[in-house]
C-alpha cells in the first residue's frame, strides 16, 4: 500500500485514502463516495491515489472498494465526481446503466474475486437513455441500430412509472435506478448471497449534472457514516 503524498497533500489525509482503497466495509466505503462527492461540489477536491508512488503501488494488484454501475454519459465520470484515484473504483458504464450478461459477471467478479464491498447504480437527472425510450414508447417507432436492446432493458422502468403514476423525467429515473438494483440482485444470486452475508452492499445513487450532487436512491449501507470519513482520527492512525 503506497505511503506516499499527493502533492500538496497532508501525510494523514493521504494514509486516510490508501487505507480506504482496501476498506471491507460497506459502510465504510460509502462513508468515503460521499465525502469525496462533497469535496467535489465544494471545489475542493484531494485527487487522491493520483501520484506516480500510487500507480506504482497498484500496479500488481488491485482493491477497489466500490463498484460503480454507471451511465456512460460523459458526464458522469466517476473518479472525478467522487474525487478517487487510481485502483478505487471498479467502473462499468452502459448506456442507462442498463444490465445484461458481461455487467453482471463484471460486478460479481468484483465483489466475489476482489472482495469489493459496496456497488453502486449511478444515474442522472435528464438521462437520454430514459428520454429515448419514452420517446420511442409515444412514437411506437424503435431506434435505429443495436439501440433498441437499451430501449428495452429500460421498458420495465417505464411500465413502473406508469403504474406508480410517475411522469417527469427525473422521478422515472429515480424509478429505473431502483429498477436496476432490483435487476442486479434478482438475477445475480452470487451478488445477493454476498448481500445476505452482510459482505457488500447495492445502493442506488443519483447525480444531478448542474450541481455534480449525488444522492441515494435506495436505502444505505447500515451505520453509513455522514461526515468525511478520511477525517475520522481513528481512520489516520498509521
Amino acid at each position: 500500500m503506497s505511503r506516499s503524498s499527493t502533492s500538496g497533500g497532508q501525510p494523514g489525509a493521504q494514509r486516510a485514502v490508501d487505507r480506504a482503497s482496501v476498506t471491507t466495509e460497506p459502510a465504510r466505503a460509502y462513508a468515503e463516495l460521499t465525502a469525496g462527492n462533497r469535496r467535489f461540489v465544494g471545489g475542493a477536491p484531494r485527487h487522491p491515489n493520483q501520484d506516480a508512488g500510487h500507480r506504482a503501488a497498484v500496479a500488481d494488484g488491485q482493491h477497489p472498494f466500490a463498484v460503480i454501475v454507471g451511465c456512460s454519459d460523459s458526464r458522469l465520470a466517476a473518479e472525478i465526481i467522487f474525487d478517487r484515484g487510481l485502483g478505487d473504483l471498479f467502473v462499468v458504464r452502459t448506456a442507462g446503466h442498463t444490465t445484461g450478461p458481461e455487467v453482471l459477471g463484471s460486478v460479481e467478479y468484483a465483489v466475489t474475486v476482489l472482495g469489493t464491498p459496496l456497488v453502486v447504480v449511478l444515474g442522472h437527472d435528464s438521462c437520454g437513455a430514459v428520454q429515448a425510450a419514452r420517446e420511442s414508447v409515444a412514437t411506437g417507432i424503435a431506434p435505429p441500430g443495436h439501440l433498441p436492446a437499451v430501449v428495452d432493458a429500460v421498458l420495465p422502468s417505464l411500465r413502473r412509472a406508469t403504474a406508480e403514476g410517475v411522469d417527469d423525467i427525473d422521478g422515472i429515473v429515480d424509478i429505473h435506478i431502483a429498477q436496476t438494483v432490483e435487476t442486479l440482485l434478482g438475477q445475480s444470486p452470487v451478488l445477493a448471497d454476498e448481500v445476505a452475508r452482510g459482505r457488500c452492499a447495492v445502493v442506488g445513487m443519483s447525480y444531478r449534472l448542474a450541481a455534480g450532487v449525488v444522492r441515494p436512491v435506495t436505502p444505505v449501507p447500515a451505520g453509513a457514516a455522514t461526515g468525511d470519513a478520511s477525517d475520522d482520527p481513528a481512520t489516520t492512525a498509521a
